[in-house]
């Protein structure tokens, strides 16, 4: 059995609201050894909470405005609660933040000053940031490597973009994550998962969406976690545990989860 870190699920989300307790259980029993659990809203993020302390220890929470909601997004409302998130009570990270010009549910430029004023609590807390880009390669870049020159830590979640995109990323030390994509039919770029470091690279369920194969259009979960590290070291020529176990490593480094207990 491959050990891992999700680091990006949305058990908050209503999907598992009538068995939230059994995915847990699952992932732990497909080698899970920690969930990251997102608050892609202020409300997602205080659900997300109730779920890190219900499994203290093994899952942890975020608290961010995901850019489609970005048209909702008060500075001084939402990103005080972000900060009561991560101060009082334990959000490892910023996010689900970003932009999307795909959906554009939000206007482009509403979206830039809400991923602007998230990077900035996250420089101000010391805390990394969880990026959702999509469509947005050169706004996304320019904020991404302003941001990290000022110290700002991150990772590009479910990551499908541009090479370029991400070694600017890795160039100012963030990580790139990989998720159930890398395992569909049309995927087609393994070498962007050679591309990033092994110090650099993290993989993530996003549950419920985007299952892996063979259990495409189902509800997802952080149990087939294990699918994606599997896809993630054919492509690099490894065995999965050690993709596992490097993944696994990244996430406690960037979150500042705590070392792995063994036995």
């Amino acid at each position: 059995m491959t050990s891992f870190v999700d680091s990006h699920c949305h058990l908050a989300n209503a999907q598992f609201e009538p068995d939230c307790d059994a995915v847990v259980e699952r992932a732990r029993l497909s080698g899970a050894e920690h969930l990251v659990c997102i608050g892609e809203s202020i409300q997602a993020a205080r659900r997300a909470r109730d779920i890190a302390v219900h499994h203290a220890g093994f899952i942890s929470h975020t608290a961010g405005v995901h850019p489609h909601e970005a048209h909702a997004f008060d500075e001084a409302r939402d990103g005080a609660a972000i900060r009561l998130e991560i101060a009082e009570y334990g959000a490892v990270a910023v996010g689900e933040c970003g932009l999307d010009y795909h959906y554009d549910h939000s206007p482009r430029e509403i979206q830039r000053a809400a991923f602007a004023a998230q990077l900035a609590i996250a420089g101000e807390l010391a805390r990394p940031v969880i990026v959702h880009t999509r469509l947005a390669e050169a706004d996304t870049q320019a904020m991404v490597l302003e941001a990290g020159r000022a110290g700002v830590r991150g990772v590009l979640h479910c990551y499908t973009g541009s090479h370029a995109l991400a070694e600017a990323a890795l160039d100012v030390g963030w990580y790139i994550s990989f998720s159930g994509i890398v395992t569909f039919k049309k995927w087609s770029d393994d070498a962007l998962i050679r591309l990033v470091p092994a110090d650099r690279i993290l993989v993530e369920s996003d549950a419920p969406y985007l299952a892996p194969a063979p259990h495409r259009s189902k509800r997802n979960e952080p149990a087939w976690v294990s699918l994606t590290v599997a896809r993630v070291a054919a492509a690099r020529g490894v065995a999965p545990a050690a993709i596992g176990a490097a993944a696994a490593e990244n996430a406690r480094r960037l979150f500042g989860l705590a070392p792995r207990r063994d036995g």
